[in-house]
């Protein structure tokens, strides 16, 4: 596996287990209702499932991170490890029901071309 291999398919790993992640914490937060510091409250967060395949998506996150930063540059690995704010929003909408204004919209699209540009930035300095 080439250099670039490994560093693209870090990202999507990294994207996708972040997205998990996230999507397992507003799962979570639906199970248990809205934080109150209460020991019910607890109870229900600790049995439910989805904050353990939240702390799992974390753990995994960390090691593909790590893993990732071997390889990448950080100007654009860090960029794109933001990259699962946009994706939890396109999953949001059909799984929760979530609306998309047009100032998420413009924001999604800001986040996708500043990890557009860091990346031909890099590649550009790279190449130099």
């Amino acid at each position: 596996m080439s250099r670039g291999q490994v560093v693209l398919f870090g990202f999507c790993a990294l994207v996708l287990i972040d997205t998990w992640t996230q999507v397992s914490f507003k799962l979570a937060s639906r199970q248990t209702g809205e934080f109150v510091m209460s020991t019910h409250w607890f109870g229900a967060a600790i049995l439910s499932p989805w904050i353990y395949a939240a702390v799992a998506g974390y753990l995994g996150a960390f090691f593909t991170w790590m893993t990732l930063l071997e390889h990448a540059p950080v100007g654009p690995a860090f960029a794109a490890s933001h990259l699962e704010v946009v994706t939890v929003l396109l999953i949001s909408i059909p799984l929760f029901g979530e609306r998309v204004s047009a100032a998420k919209a413009a924001g999604a699209v800001c986040i996708v071309a500043g990890i557009i540009l860091l990346s031909i930035s890099e590649s550009k300095q790279s190449h130099a």
